[in-house]
């Protein structure tokens, strides 16, 4: 693995390109949540894919899949990233979160698995809570159900954040959006209420929520219940994808997190709700999630509010 380039600002995010050879480029990210600092939390996204299969209309990662990642690849991004900042493996950091979310569908990797039973013994991080985040698709059962017996044997008691992504209430659009086949709302319910225990993080249902695009509490109440699954609402990063298929953010970044209807009606439903609003300069660093460098390096026309860093 080499370090290629990077861009970003040291103080909230810092994306890096790496290269595995043969073409097969990544991106992992180190990312601060100002004001906290390092020591209350540090965040890592990792890629598991070069690309994705899953070309979901708001991502720009979608359409340079060239395979998946190894185990020992997986790890490089992470040992490369900690021994950066934390040259013996000591992390102290009091949350310490390892999102596999830069580039890839983790269901679909079964390496990712084995990162997760691995990173115990291989860091001490007390600190440690990895994030899955999942369309659920066609072809992810075997993961999914390998992933809840790692969770309760390592992960319990608050120590896992697992998510996933739906992104509207209308199954017809959400097969728009999210063009291959996955599982219903349904299949995902009854794997949530078997995920979670008693101490558990709810299982978080995340929603990208573009302009015009449906979040329906009535919808979420009849399969999922208030009492195990919150419900996420992040804006729409600015990528050329979105951009491509006109789609505009319900959340407006620069407007903070409150004031927004659905909020209200989710909540007035009984879910608890969390408006996800991270530090603008991310989107300009391209750090945030459905970002790549990679595609904006190859875009004609450059977008005016993200991808601003250079890279160097």
């Amino acid at each position: 693995m080499k370090v290629i380039a990077s861009t970003g600002r040291e103080d909230i995010a810092v994306v890096y390109i790496l290269d595995y050879g043969e073409d097969r480029l990544v991106e992992c990210v180190e990312a601060l949540q100002p004001p906290f600092p390092i020591e209350d939390k540090w965040i890592l996204l990792v890629s598991v894919m070069c690309g994705c299969p899953v070309q979901c209309k708001m991502c720009d990662a979608g359409g340079f899949f060239t395979g998946k990642l190894s185990e020992a690849e997986i790890f490089a991004q992470i040992d490369f990233l900690v021994r950066k900042r934390f040259p013996d493996g000591v992390i102290p950091s009091r949350q310490f979160k390892i999102q596999f979310a830069r580039m890839g569908e983790p269901s679909l990797n079964p390496a990712v698995l084995a990162v997760l039973e691995g990173m115990p013994a291989r860091y001490r991080a007390p600190g440690f809570m990895p994030s899955i985040s999942t369309i659920a698709p066609f072809g992810g059962d075997a993961f999914l159900e390998r992933l809840l017996e790692i969770k309760q044997r390592l992960y319990g008691d608050g120590k896992f954040q697992f998510q996933f992504s739906l992104h509207t209430t209308d199954e017809a659009l959400r097969d728009e959006i999210i063009p291959v086949r996955k599982w219903g709302f349904q299949q995902m319910a009854d794997y949530g209420e078997r995920f979670y225990k008693p101490g558990d993080r709810k299982v978080t249902l995340n929603f990208a929520l573009a302009q015009g695009v449906p979040l329906d509490p009535r919808v979420l109440l009849r399969y999922f219940s208030p009492e195990k699954f919150l419900v996420k609402i992040t804006p729409l990063n600015p990528t050329y994808r979105a951009a491509e298929n006109r789609l505009s953010s319900y959340i407006a970044p620069d407007n903070g997190s409150t004031g927004y209807r659905i909020v209200s009606s989710l909540e007035d439903a009984g879910y608890q709700v969390i408006v996800s609003v991270g530090e603008v300069e991310e989107n300009r660093i391209g750090s945030n999630c459905g970002q790549y460098i990679r595609r904006h390096l190859e875009a004609q026309q450059r977008l005016a509010e993200g991808y601003t860093y250079e890279i160097e």
